[in-house]
């Protein structure tokens, strides 16, 4: 089986995970294992986390999205819909007040407390946990099954998987060089391996820096990287101009680093790689194109949307 055909049967078998056993039932299997039931297709929806409603709204159900977390503002008309709170810190009551046939949340940002509180209000809580890249994929599979649009959800998720593989093939015989990914700046902080972004680092076809620290985020100094040697420096960017352009130049000085001495010191968006969302995808075609500049990206693309994303993703 190739690789493609694979991711295809994984997201594949998540949908069939999901789905009720008969037409009759309306049981749900999470991802912890939990069983949640629905009357029928959700029409008032929340989502926990700024991802899970990216993620709802590439699946078309901005309609039914009735209050989403706060700092939720991609796509831009999520702005418009009422908050309930950080995904760290949930208003509750707000949440009940506004109604909703189904939660979705994330096992590793919202607190199993407030689950718990919401599923005494009688509210059916759906928990995702979308870590990678591949998870991002099935999760778009989980969210789309119980709502109701299996069809559209599997479809959509075929051609992340495309995306996905067309960018495994475009890398799979090149070298893979050494990546530093900054994501602050002072202190300078980077990633190890648990993190999404080592994953797309991974996928994209080169090895992260800082994969074995102990610490998720860990600080690190000049000198670390100096010693290091990487040969491609990405500095994750919120913003164009300003401080990440400062921090861009002030690498250029040490001219000791392979990175620095080859013209190698890239910004990019932090949108594309920090959630765990459809534009992860977008992120990870941004990586590929930044750590593998010697492949003919242009002859590739198949999207001219997908061009402009990589043109505007990195500097």
């Amino acid at each position: 089986m190739s690789r493609c055909s694979a991711l295809i049967y994984i997201v594949s078998m998540a949908a069939l995970l999901a789905f009720p056993v008969s037409s009759s039932c309306t049981t749900f299997e999470d991802v912890l294992g939990r069983k949640v039931s629905l009357a029928k297709d959700p029409m008032r929806i929340i989502p926990l986390a700024p991802n899970l409603t990216e993620i709802l709204y590439y699946l078309g159900l901005e309609e039914r999205v009735v209050g989403v977390t706060d700092f939720s503002y991609y796509p831009a008309a999520a702005l418009e819909k009422p908050r309930v709170g950080s995904y760290i810190n949930l208003n509750v009551e707000k949440i009940i007040s506004l109604s909703p046939e189904l939660v979705i949340g994330t096992r590793d940002g919202n607190s199993s407390g407030d689950v718990k509180l919401l599923e005494q209000a009688g509210i059916p809580v759906f928990i995702v946990n979308p870590r990678s890249v591949e998870s991002v994929i099935s999760s778009v599979v989980r969210i789309g099954t119980i709502c109701g649009i299996a069809e559209k959800a599997n479809f959509l998720a075929v051609d992340l998987t495309r995306r996905f593989e067309s960018v495994r093939v475009a890398i799979q015989y090149q070298k893979k060089p050494l990546v530093f990914l900054q994501i602050n700046i002072v202190p300078i902080m980077t990633v190890n391996k648990t993190t999404v972004h080592d994953d797309l680092i991974r996928l994209a076809g080169g090895v992260n820096m800082a994969a074995e620290e102990p610490i998720t985020y860990p600080r690190i100094s000049v000198e670390e990287v100096i010693r290091k040697e990487p040969d491609v420096i990405i500095i994750s960017s919120m913003e164009r101009g300003g401080r990440f352009e400062t921090a861009k130049k002030n690498w250029m000085q040490w001219t000791s680093i392979p990175a620095v001495k080859n013209k190698r010191v890239y910004l990019i968006d932090s949108d594309l790689i920090d959630r765990a969302s459809p534009r992860i995808i977008d992120g990870l075609e941004v990586m590929a194109r930044i750590i593998h500049p010697e492949v003919d990206w242009e002859s590739r693309s198949s999207r001219d949307d997908g061009q402009s994303v990589m043109e505007n993703g990195m500097r």
